[in-house]
């Protein structure tokens, strides 16, 4: 593969992701001015609060759930062994759609099925050939969020040269991978290799930095395959280094097999120049034997050094794996939709009457400016949050968001009724959640 050219495409699109703390995004909010009185900042910083106390409620009901469909499918469990089939499937659609609506609370975009194949076909960063057992798996979805290019320099003709190369790198990747369960893998009359990971088990891996054509090094199982490169490297100074060997034997086999007759019975007379004849062949038998061994000792250590490279890779960008994970993109989600919302507020709440392309517009200029990031801020997303809260207002085409003042009342009535059992309180009252939640008690 011509490595300059690597992934170009695969990450040509701008992030919806925000890679910045909530709190310097309000901080730059604060400082951008246009909330003149400290009164009205600190009741900005209220409202912040506020929103993220109330998505962080709503989160940790879906993290809930994401750990109670994922007792099934934990690796570490024998969970389906206790369950009926039929109730593990539905738990496997239920987890799917839970994890799918986090990530892309968190601004992760799955990785297109052309993207993963073209991995298994052509070589990455890491310059091994790999082989993954695919006929293993159920189903193999990678999720991606941000991306940047790096430049390297990798050797060349033999370690003499090198060459510098850009690349493709995704800054977070998550793999899911679904295990076959043990009805299919009975019924296939292929031998497969026998997987490590139970059958019908869910494996979660979160990894970092990973360049675009890396992604088949991440597949659980995979195993080092000796490239064309390698082989001719082996077996070249092999096929030499015996044929004089093999020449040398072809001339002795004889005498050694007339000998070897002698003692079984077959002949009744050996010669003394055919015992040392034999002799010699002995001799060189054991060369060979030796120099087999040799390079079967240089092939495997060849596959180690590539199965450490391999490791490496993987051991040291790895960050969470099955059921930690949950809490970590929770988070992430919580951040990504906070962030969102409040900037959708403040930008409407300083200007007014804008058009949702506006709104767009200006927030992406200001991120550009502010940060130096060229983010694709959605703008339809951050005003569906705001309006289920019920913070937007619409005039036609214009749009505008409650005082703050007004705002934090409505926050504050929605964070009190998650729990309206002192008869004070109306159920009735409480927003509902977005499409995709938990609905909250």
């Amino acid at each position: 593969m011509d490595q300059n050219s690597d992934q170009g495409s695969s990450t040509g699109e701008r992030d919806h992701f925000i890679p910045f703390r909530k709190i310097d995004v309000l901080n730059a909010a604060l400082a951008h001015g246009a909330l003149s009185s400290e009164a009205e900042r600190e009741q900005f910083r209220q409202f912040c609060r506020l929103l993220g106390a109330i998505y962080h409620y709503e989160y940790f009901d879906r993290l809930e759930r994401l750990r109670n469909d994922y007792f099934y499918f934990n690796p570490e469990t024998d969970g389906p062994a206790r369950f009926d089939s039929a109730t593990a499937e539905h738990a496997y659609g239920d987890l799917i759609d839970a994890l799918t609506n986090v990530l892309h609370g968190a601004n992760f975009v799955e990785v297109p099925h052309e993207e993963i194949e073209r991995a298994h076909r052509e070589h990455g960063i890491v310059r091994i050939s790999i082989k993954a057992p695919l006929e293993n798996y159920r189903e193999v979805r990678f999720f991606r969020r941000g991306h940047h290019r790096e430049t390297i320099e990798i050797p060349n003709w033999l370690g003499f040269r090198t060459k510098t190369v850009e690349f493709g790198v995704y800054d977070d990747v998550v793999l899911l991978v679904t295990m076959r369960n043990e009805v299919a893998a009975a019924t296939s009359g292929k031998k497969r290799r026998k997987p490590k990971v139970r059958p019908g088990a869910v494996l979660l891996k979160y990894f970092r930095n990973i360049a675009s054509a890396d992604l088949n090094a991440l597949f659980p199982d995979v195993r080092v395959v000796m490239s064309l490169r390698d082989q001719l490297f082996l077996g070249v100074p092999a096929l030499i280094g015996g044929i004089p060997i093999l020449l040398k034997l072809a001339s002795t086999l004889t005498v050694l097999f007339l000998v070897a007759g002698f003692y079984m019975g077959l002949s009744n007379a050996v010669k003394d120049d055919e015992m040392s004849g034999a002799l010699a062949a002995v001799s060189g038998l054991v060369a060979l034997g030796g120099f087999v061994v040799t390079q079967w000792i240089r092939f495997q250590r060849q596959s180690l050094l590539h199965q450490k490279t391999l490791s490496d890779n993987v051991y040291y960008r790895n960050v969470n794996n099955n059921a930690g994970i949950f809490d970590y993109i929770i988070g992430e989600a919580e951040e990504q939709e906070c962030k969102e919302a409040f900037l959708a507020y403040y930008f409407l709440l300083a200007g007014g009457g804008d058009t949702e392309d506006a709104l767009d517009g200006r927030i992406e200029t200001w991120l550009r400016e502010t940060f130096g990031a060229d983010i694709d801020f959605e703008s339809d997303d951050a005003l569906g949050k705001l309006d289920r809260l019920g913070l937007l207002k619409r005039s036609g085409g214009r749009l505008s968001v409650l005082p703050l003042g007004e705002a934090l009342v409505l926050l504050d009535r929605r964070w009190d009724n998650f729990f309206p059992f002192d008869g004070t309180r109306d159920p009735s009252s409480v927003i509902p959640a977005e499409r995709g939640e938990s609905r909250n008690p």
